[in-house]
C-alpha cells in the first residue's frame, strides 16, 4: 500500500510539474518519451499561435519596409505591424524642407496600409487592430492651433467664403482618416471587437477635432462620426449626449465654434431616423439645444443644417411647431437685419408643416412680430416677410383666420402704402392687400374704416396736443414780460 501510494505522488508531481511549463509557453521536451506524454504536449502548445504577430521591438528610425506582395501570406501581418510603427512616428510640418525623405516614406508607408485594408484579402487579427487604432490615435488627436479670430480678435469666418486655416499636415493625416474610414465600414470589421478600440474616450477625442478651421479634417471627421454612429449602436446614447454638450458649451459659453454646421448635418440624418412616438430625450434636445442655437451672432455659417433639423422634428410630430415658433419668437433678432431673413425664411418652413390646430394657438403674437417685419425699413426684411403670401399652404392658414389676422397687419400694409422708401415694397404690399380683398371684402373694408377712424382720431389727439403745447410757450412768454416789467 505504501509503495502505491509512493508511486501516485510521483505521478501527480511530474504531471504537474509538465503543466506549470506549459503556463508559461515553454516545456522540456522528454528525451525518453518523445512521442507522448505531457511535455510532449508543451513543446507543441505554442506553434499553435505561431500565427499571431507579436508587437515588434520600437523603431528608431524610419526605413523603407518590403511590400506585402513581397513576403509570404504568413509574415504580412507582422510586416503589417512594422508598417504601423513607421506610422507612428511625428514630424515637422512647419518647415517643408525638414525630413523630406523621411515624411515621403511615411505617405507611401500609409497609402499601403490603406490599400491592403481596402483590398481585404486577408483578415486583420485583433492585436493589429488595437495597434491600428492606436497609430490612428497618434496622427490625428493633436492640440488643434488657435484660431486666427482669437488672435486678431475678430468674428468667425464663414467657411464658405474663406478657406481659412489648412492643416500643414494634411497630406499625411488625409490617408490616416481614410484608413479609419475604411476601418469602420468595412463589413469585415466585427463591430464586438472594435467598440473595445473605438471607446467613449476615442469617440470624445474625435468630437474635440471638430472644432479645427480645416474645413477638410471637418468633412472627414463628419463622414467617420456618422458611420461609427451607425455601426455601432452601443456609442449611440454617448454620442448624441457628447454633441449636446458641445451645443451647450458654445451657446452658453464660447459662441464659436468650426464644426457646428457639421455637427448638425449629423444631426439631420440621426433625427431623420427616429421612430414615432418622439422620445422625450429627443423633445428636450430640441428645447434645450437646438432652439437656443438661433441666438448665437454667428448662425448664419450653420443655419441651413439648423433650419433642417428643426423641420425634421416638426415633419415627425407637428405639435412640436408650436414649441418651434414660440422658440423663434423669444429669439428673433432685433438689429440685425441678416439674421432677420433667416428667421422668416426658417418660420416659412416651418408653417408649411404646420396644421391649423397648432396654427391657432400662436397667430397672434407671430403675426404681430410679422407686422414689425413688414414696416422694417430694410427692404430685405420686408420682402421676405411680404413673401410668405406667395406660398399657398400659409395663404390657406391665413385665410381661416382672417377675422384675426387682418385687423392685426393692416396698419402695417397701409404704412408701407403711405411711406416706405422702396418701390418693390409698395408693388408687394398692394399684392398682399389684393389677396385679403379677394378672401373677404367686407372684412377689408371693415378693417379699413376701423383704420381710418383710428388714424382721425390719432390726428386730433395730435392737433389737441400742439395747440395745449402752443398755449404753455405763450403762457410762459407773457409770464417772462410781466417780470421783465416789474423788474
Amino acid at each position: 500500500m505504501f509503495k502505491k501510494i509512493i508511486k501516485g505522488g510521483q505521478r501527480k508531481s511530474s504531471k504537474s510539474n509538465s503543466t506549470d511549463a506549459s503556463l508559461y509557453g515553454y516545456g522540456q521536451p522528454s528525451s525518453n518519451n518523445p512521442g507522448s506524454g505531457p511535455n510532449s504536449n508543451a513543446v507543441v502548445a505554442p506553434a499553435q499561435n505561431a500565427d499571431v504577430p507579436m508587437v515588434p521591438p520600437p523603431m528608431t528610425t524610419v526605413e523603407p519596409l518590403p511590400l506585402f506582395r513581397e513576403v509570404s501570406v504568413s509574415e504580412r501581418q507582422n510586416l503589417f505591424m512594422r508598417k504601423l510603427q513607421i506610422c507612428c512616428f511625428q514630424f515637422d510640418f512647419s518647415d517643408t524642407l525638414k525630413s523630406t525623405r523621411e515624411k515621403e516614406i511615411k505617405r507611401q508607408t500609409l497609402l499601403e496600409l490603406l490599400d491592403f485594408i481596402q483590398a481585404g484579402s486577408a483578415k486583420i487579427s485583433d492585436v493589429c487592430q488595437e495597434e491600428m487604432i492606436k497609430m490612428i490615435g497618434v496622427n490625428i488627436f493633436r492640440c488643434l492651433p488657435p484660431a486666427s479670430h482669437e488672435n486678431t480678435g475678430q468674428e468667425a469666418r464663414d467657411s464658405e467664403e474663406d478657406e481659412g486655416y489648412l492643416e500643414p499636415s494634411w497630406p499625411h493625416l488625409q490617408v490616416v482618416y481614410e484608413l479609419l474610414l475604411r476601418y469602420v465600414v468595412s463589413s469585415d470589421t466585427d463591430t464586438k471587437a472594435a467598440k473595445r478600440y473605438i471607446d467613449h474616450s476615442f469617440v470624445l477625442k474625435l468630437l474635440d477635432l471638430f472644432d479645427s478651421e480645416d474645413h477638410r479634417e471637418r468633412e472627414f471627421l463628419k463622414t467617420i462620426l456618422h458611420r461609427i454612429y451607425g455601426k455601432f449602436m452601443v456609442h449611440r446614447p454617448f454620442i448624441r449626449k457628447a454633441i449636446n454638450n458641445i451645443f451647450y458649451w458654445f451657446i452658453y459659453e464660447t459662441e464659436r465654434h468650426n464644426g457646428i454646421g457639421e455637427l448638425l448635418e449629423i444631426l439631420g440624418s440621426i433625427i431623420n431616423g427616429f421612430a414615432l412616438p418622439m422620445k422625450e430625450e429627443h423633445k428636450l434636445f430640441l428645447v434645450r439645444a437646438l432652439i437656443p442655437l438661433h441666438k448665437a451672432k454667428s448662425v448664419a455659417v450653420y443655419h441651413q443644417q439648423l433650419s433642417y433639423c428643426i423641420i425634421q422634428f416638426v415633419e415627425k410630430d407637428s405639435k412640436l411647431a408650436d414649441t418651434v415658433i414660440r422658440g423663434l419668437l423669444k429669439y428673433w433678432p432685433l438689429t440685425n437685419c441678416q439674421k432677420e431673413v433667416l428667421f422668416l425664411a426658417e418660420l416659412e418652413e416651418v408653417l408649411e408643416a404646420t396644421q391649423p390646430a397648432e396654427f391657432q394657438r400662436w397667430m397672434v403674437p407671430l403675426f404681430s412680430q410679422i407686422a414689425r417685419c413688414l414696416n422694417s425699413s430694410h427692404f430685405q426684411v420686408a420682402e421676405r416677410a411680404l413673401f410668405l403670401w406667395n406660398n399657398e399652404h400659409i395663404v390657406s392658414l391665413i385665410a381661416q383666420n382672417r377675422q384675426v389676422i387682418l385687423p392685426i397687419i393692416f396698419k402695417a400694409l397701409e404704412k408701407n402704402i403711405q411711406n416706405h422708401w422702396n418701390q418693390a415694397i409698395h408693388g408687394l404690399t398692394v399684392n398682399v392687400q389684393k389677396v385679403f380683398m379677394a378672401m373677404d371684402a367686407e372684412l377689408f373694408d371693415e378693417c379699413e374704416r376701423q383704420f381710418e377712424e383710428k388714424e382721425s382720431r390719432a390726428q386730433e389727439v395730435e392737433e389737441q396736443r400742439e395747440m395745449t403745447w402752443k398755449k404753455m410757450v405763450d403762457a410762459a412768454a407773457e409770464r417772462g414780460k410781466d417780470d421783465m416789467v416789474t423788474a
